[in-house]
């Protein structure tokens, strides 16, 4: 959503780099939003619909509508068998293409960090939910939970430093805060969000590295001495269980309001 940004055009890629982290988070996120059912919802920056299939599994939305800047993104969402129904829509979060009070729900789901400036992205979302409507987001804790930490740590060391999205800064919970409560969202509250992947190996977990969309460009730059280098480091870094078998963690924030109702 920006110049600068990192580019997601792989669905298929990001399924297996990110979209399963996504999931796991997204899940955890739904058992605390506990979705009613029959609701209006719209998903922004839904990206190849992980989440998204996650809300329609959950939410059983009378409506479901999802944006994202990716067409390419947007193509593999219109391919998954639960999404036949959605609605998919090439769109900016910071201008929405709805009208006011058109759903009655929207979430962000790992998305608020990538938007250039965040507080027009909540503010878009409050417009076009209804009075007594869900504004709600999550998003990784870019500075201490993201799930490839080590890996970007390891490419920074060697002074190749990974692309960061625009606005870091608004994945911190006092940052989230402020957003929605700058939004006039009321009834704010927040929750962290913990979660594991396993992989079947170090070379499950490696290939998946390599498939990151933050990195393509880098490692192109790279000679491959130098990634050989930062595989081996990272395989020593990180342990697996006597099965072979590699576990990481990651950590989310997550945060929700509502649109004020007018009164007399």
């Amino acid at each position: 959503m920006s110049d600068s940004q990192i580019r997601f055009v792989d669905g298929a890629g990001y399924e297996r780099f990110m979209g399963q982290w996504s999931q796991r988070a997204g899940d955890v996120f739904l058992d605390w939003l506990a979705p009613p059912g029959g609701q209006r919802w719209l998903d922004v920056g839904c990206g190849n619909g992980a989440f998204t299939e996650r809300l329609a599994a959950r939410g059983a939305p009378a409506a479901l509508t999802g944006i994202d800047p990716s067409e390419e993104q947007l193509a593999y969402a219109r391919l998954r068998p639960a999404l036949q129904a959605a609605a998919f829509f090439q769109a900016d979060a910071m201008a929405l293409p709805f009208a006011d009070n058109a759903f009655d729900a929207a979430v962000m789901p790992l998305v608020i960090f990538f938007v250039p400036d965040p507080a027009t992205g909540v503010a878009e979302m409050a417009r076009v939910v209804r009075p007594g409507g869900l504004v709600a987001a999550y998003g990784w804790d870019m500075l201490g939970g993201f799930p490839y930490r080590e890996w970007r740590e390891e490419l920074q060391a060697i002074g190749a430093a990974m692309p960061m999205p625009p606005s870091v800064e608004a994945s911190q919970m006092e940052n989230l805060l402020a957003l929605w409560n700058g939004a006039g969202l009321i009834g704010l509250e927040t929750r962290k969000i913990t979660v594991e992947r396993t992989f079947v190996d170090f070379d499950d977990y490696w290939a998946t590295l390599l498939l990151g969309p933050s990195v393509a460009g880098l490692l192109a730059t790279l000679e491959p001495a130098a990634l050989a280098r930062i595989e081996e480091r990272l395989r020593r870094r990180l342990p697996t269980d006597g099965d072979g078998r590699l576990t990481r963690s990651a950590r989310a924030h997550a945060i929700r309001g509502r649109v004020p109702v007018a009164t007399d």
